[in-house]
């Protein structure tokens, strides 16, 4: 059954898996079982009701998963990520950088309690992820490896790490979209035969007041420390996680101790994440195709250049191990696997994850979410409504490059019958897909954060969600105002 025929035959049947699995997830806590029922659902509904073929088919749909090359390429990433961590922790880099850092805290902020030196640590975590926008899962990815020993030192709870690093990342990589996120957009919009695609990314912008909140309002908490909602609640608690919490991260991993006797240097971490992170926009410039850098950058693969860099700071890492007398290669190796196999439960939730946003997909989801918000669109509420039906679809789904595919087509022929501005109506759709990426349970970025800070997944979710409800709230009552005055 293709995409069209079941907008025309399902309608609101379609959304039944990601809501069931939503639903689940947050009244069970258990993610994959979760998935895996409303991908199960899905697919029966698709085989008319029956059970036998359904399940067939849900199984033939996580196989199918491994035939997208970049799928398969993030899989793998999330593995060798493991053992990049892994590496870095045996030879002493990690805690060479803590130590390095909490020397400069105690020497910067002799007069600074514990809340000043927290509020030190948290803005530099904000600050890193902000400047690595050139790819969303680095910048979740270096927050949490770099500064979850120094959270946890602070006593910050883990919930809060991922709050950071999660909102700190996708908005940076859409406010500053000379990664592959800006490329990927450009592109939606040159195949709407939009003329300077490129700067009309560039003109939405300043009109993204999603992530113009979401990153103001992360802020606040950092600076004033006035938290409210579920992660008051985890503030006020005095440990690092609930109890019976379930981290994404095997602690076997994320606590993992440099091997007895060898010396802590930050540089044996530092050399091997600076240069993943500096080589990102350098694959995305060999894999991209056109005239000039800018255009090859634009155009390049996000996900060759994430397994590319990873792979370049795993060797890099056990070649100054062994060119220190650090680790051995069968050691180094060992490690390594050891790392890998605590990402083991990441790398099946993003599979799972993937294949529940492929069943969407082909209940057309999003296209009738869509469909069903057009008649009701104005030039006055046009902005605010796209922001709706982006957030709805984007956490229905899991997924915001999806719900950018799924709203820019409608959004361009919309926003020029109408009469609105096309930089207006993009922000809007851009806006409410990170939105929805950021509130959803089975969105990658949000398994990603919970995972980068050894968070439980749904406490992240479940703390996360008043913030990124408020900063909503904001940019909804921008945009009707926004709506008002260009109408």
């Amino acid at each position: 059954m293709g995409e069209g025929d079941a907008l025309t035959t399902l309608g609101a049947l379609s959304l039944i898996p990601p809501l069931l699995a939503i639903g689940l997830a947050l009244a069970t806590r258990q993610v994959f079982l979760s998935l895996l029922l409303g991908i199960f659902a899905g697919y029966v509904i698709l085989a008319g009701g029956n059970p036998l073929t359904g399940t067939l088919n849900t199984i033939d749909a996580l196989i199918r998963v491994f035939e997208s090359a970049g799928n398969t390429r993030i899989l793998v990433f999330t593995l060798l990520v493991g053992a990049l961590i892994a590496l870095i922790q045996a030879n002493g880099g990690v805690h060479g950088f803590v130590e390095r850092v909490l020397g400069w805290l105690q020497k910067s902020a002799v007069k600074a309690d514990a809340r000043g030196q927290r509020k030190r640590v948290e803005l530099m975590a904000l600050l890193t992820g902000m400047v690595l926008f050139i790819e969303s899962n680095i910048s979740i990815l270096s927050v949490g490896t770099l500064y979850r020993p120094l959270t946890d030192k602070l006593g910050v709870p883990r919930e809060k790490l991922a709050y950071i690093a999660d909102s700190g990342s996708a908005p940076a990589c859409i406010l500053i979209p000379f990664n592959a996120w800006g490329a990927y957009v450009a592109g939606l919009l040159l195949a709407e035969n939009v003329d300077g695609a490129f700067g009309v990314v560039l003109s939405a912008v300043v009109y993204n007041f999603y992530a113009l909140a979401a990153i103001g309002l992360l802020l606040f908490v950092i600076l004033s420390g006035k938290d409210f909602g579920a992660m008051g609640r985890a503030e006020r608690r005095g440990t690092l996680l609930r109890d019976g919490a379930v981290p994404m991260v095997d602690e076997d991993i994320s606590e993992l101790p440099p091997e007895p006797g060898i010396p802590y240097r930050a540089r044996n971490m530092l050399i091997p994440v600076a240069a993943m992170v500096i080589a990102m926009p350098l694959w995305l410039i060999y894999t991209g195709e056109g005239e000039g850098l800018l255009a090859q950058l634009q155009a390049g693969s996000g996900s060759q250049s994430v397994l590319y860099s990873v792979l370049g700071a795993i060797l890099l890492a056990v070649a100054l191990s062994k060119a220190q007398g650090l680790l051995g290669l069968q050691r180094a190796g060992h490690i390594a696997m050891k790392g890998m196999a605590g990402m083991l439960p990441l790398a099946i939730l993003m599979l799972l994850a993937f294949a529940i946003g492929d069943v969407a997909k082909a209940m057309g989801t999003g296209d009738y979410v869509a469909s069903v918000a057009e008649p009701y669109l104005s030039p006055v509420l046009l902005p605010a409504l796209i922001f709706v039906v982006g957030a709805f679809v984007a956490f229905s789904t899991g997924t915001s490059w999806g719900t950018f595919a799924i709203l820019i087509p409608i959004v361009v022929p919309l926003s020029t019958a109408i009469g609105s501005p096309l930089p207006i109506a993009l922000a809007a759709a851009l806006g409410g897909g990170v939105f929805g990426d950021h509130a959803s349970p089975i969105s990658d970025t949000s398994v990603i954060s919970s995972m980068a800070a050894a968070s439980d997944h749904i406490d992240h979710v479940r703390t996360q969600l008043p913030y990124a409800l408020t900063a909503a709230g904001v940019a909804v009552v921008g945009y009707l105002i926004l709506g008002a005055l260009t109408a």
